[in-house]
């Protein structure tokens, strides 16, 4: 493991006045971060009063995880999903650590778009504890898919959806082709990658891609859900505040764009992704799924004003509700990225976001 205390201190002097100004929006250019604990402005949980608190800090150096030993200082998102076996596998997004920066990227950290830890945690009242995350030789963790991380052609690429479907482990990611304005950015396609050693290594799937053109461009961001032998994707244009789509196709045909059925508002078409019509809208990234507790479909976002919101539905497709408002703007408005846990824990939601001012992924618990 990386001794990153030491390292923290010969590279604080240099960044420090960088470092001291916390943007107050969650913007997505790699440089607007600060994932120290106390230069950013955090020395703990955040304190909310609404409808839901915040429980454990998952990533970074004031998480009981001790993620900066795996050069993990800050990252985002944090998607959940069960392997098949009973393990949670969780992937990160955009990830800061010590080291070369990535000026490129337009970074002054190590920067790594896609990295995934291991959990048996089933009851998270306590927190998510990792057993396992996935490493290079320095034991650092690492890149599943690289990404040459340069300006107008492949600026990141980052996971948004991941499921496990007859022990292999699928992953949903974005080629991210430059950051716009805020909640804005640009891609070249989303695709599919998968792996079969339990997310140690994995390979792209090229026949997946879905180009950011067209009807493909209403499925950059997704999400999946697996529900009566179904995957359910679904699906938005890059960025936030967005109209949401879905497709399903049966679930040993994941890999198989010419299988999947589009839900066109009446019905399902089957590859004929221009047919797909929205079903929810101002949606940003998502998260769905069947909630036992309430005997529906439940989705998380934010919405256009960044506050974490959920819905509700007695099918995948809907007809969903209007948006439930679970963290208001105005308690933390860096929050974004809500993600499910994804074992049931009664009426207790607890679920996963990030923290842009701290630049980390904090566990939220809400009572239904």
């Amino acid at each position: 493991m990386i001794k990153t205390a030491s390292l923290l201190m010969s590279v604080l002097a240099g960044i420090s006045a960088l470092l001291c100004t916390t943007p107050t929006q969650a913007i997505a250019n790699p440089n607007a971060i600060n994932p120290i604990p106390v230069l950013n402005g955090s020395t703990g949980l955040p304190n909310l009063v609404g409808r839901t608190r915040a429980v454990f800090q998952v990533t970074g150096m004031a998480s009981p995880n001790n993620t900066q030993n795996y050069n993990i200082l800050g990252t985002d998102l944090g998607i959940m999903w069960d392997n098949g076996r009973g393990e949670m596998l969780t992937a990160f997004g955009d990830t800061a650590g010590i080291g070369f920066p990535n000026l490129l990227a337009g970074s002054m950290w190590s920067w790594r778009s896609n990295i995934l830890v291991r959990s048996h945690t089933k009851n998270p009242a306590e927190g998510i504890y990792f057993n396992s995350v996935v490493t290079d030789m320095l034991g650092q963790a690492r890149d599943l898919i690289p990404s040459p991380k340069i300006p107008f052609l492949e600026i990141s690429r980052i996971p948004t959806a991941g499921i496990a479907v007859d022990g292999v482990q699928y992953m949903s990611l974005m080629s991210v082709r430059s950051w716009d304005d805020v909640g804005k950015w640009s891609t070249n396609y989303s695709g599919l990658a998968a792996s079969g050693d339990n997310g140690e290594t994995w390979a792209e799937l090229p026949a997946t891609r879905r180009p950011n053109e067209g009807g493909h461009a209403e499925f950059q961001m997704n999400a999946f859900l697996s529900d009566g032998g179904y995957i359910y994707e679904y699906g938005t244009r890059p960025g936030r505040n967005r109209a949401a789509h879905i497709a399903r196709v049966r679930a040993q045909d994941i890999a198989n764009l010419g299988e999947y059925e589009y839900w066109d508002g009446h019905g399902w078409r089957k590859n004929d992704v221009n047919a797909a019509a929205p079903i929810m809208w101002g949606v940003g990234e998502l998260s769905v799924m069947y909630n036992e507790y309430l005997g529906q479909f439940i989705s998380l976002t934010t919405d256009p004003f960044n506050s974490v919101v959920m819905r509700r539905a007695p099918s995948p497709e809907g007809p969903w509700s209007a948006p439930e408002v679970l963290i208001d703007t105005r308690e933390l408005p860096t929050a974004y990225a809500p993600s499910i846990f994804p074992y049931q824990t009664g009426r207790d939601l607890y679920f996963l976001t990030t923290v842009h001012s701290q630049y980390n992924v904090v566990l939220m618990r809400t009572t239904l």
